[in-house]
């Protein structure tokens, strides 16, 4: 590929700025390779997330500040399905199970792990998903206060061209912003009327 007279190696994923980018423009790399970061963290303190020394306040801090400010690097743009937000939540569930330790059965006196709802409850703050879709819908509001002579807002706002392609399309970041605002209640965004977040149309 020429660029400016320039040559450049076409290939099929690179990684920039600690984001891998892949010629189909794929998150489902990004997210093997984030999970992946994250669990090379995750082995560098597992002493210290088990330890009976240490308060499950301070491993919480423990988990936010050196393990998920890895794993959630870039998020506030990535489009995410189901299967990899089930990924992020198997991942953390891990960690978390570590921090919280098994549960001893008061009838059979034996120990087992803990259930995902009963991690949820210990938790006691946003999963990792709900985090993910709160930095997203900030960086909406922050992109569309930028205005149009910003290049991300003219990304953000431009469209390609020719025709999507006649298969099931592929799920979109606007896509995921839509949903997002939904389920905050913000009701049902359609064409660019999303795009009123913080431009007058609502505050984050």
């Amino acid at each position: 590929m020429k660029t400016d007279n320039r040559s450049s190696e076409r290939v099929q994923e690179f990684k920039y700025l600690g984001t891998t980018l892949t010629y189909q423009n794929s998150i489902q790399e990004e997210i093997k390779s984030i999970v992946k970061s994250g669990n090379a963290c995750y082995h560098s303190v597992q002493n210290l997330l088990s330890s009976s020394l240490l308060s499950k306040n301070l491993k919480i801090k423990i988990y936010r500040t050196i393990i998920l400010s890895v794993v959630l690097y870039g998020c506030k743009t990535w489009s995410l399905t189901m299967r990899e937000e089930c990924r992020l939540r198997v991942s953390e569930n891990r960690v978390l199970r570590r921090i919280f330790l098994p549960k001893r059965d008061e009838v059979t006196e034996e120990w087992g792990k803990l259930h995902n709802e009963e991690l949820n409850d210990l938790y006691s703050s946003p999963n990792i998903v709900q985090v993910i879709k709160l930095r997203r819908m900030t960086w909406l509001g922050h992109v569309a206060c930028m205005g149009e002579r910003r290049g991300v807002h003219r990304v953000l706002v431009g469209k390609s061209e020719g025709k999507r392609p006649l298969r099931r399309p592929r799920h979109r970041w606007e896509d995921n912003i839509k949903l997002d605002l939904q389920e905050v209640e913000w009701g049902v965004w359609t064409g660019s009327s999303w795009l009123r977040i913080g431009t007058g149309g609502g505050d984050l």
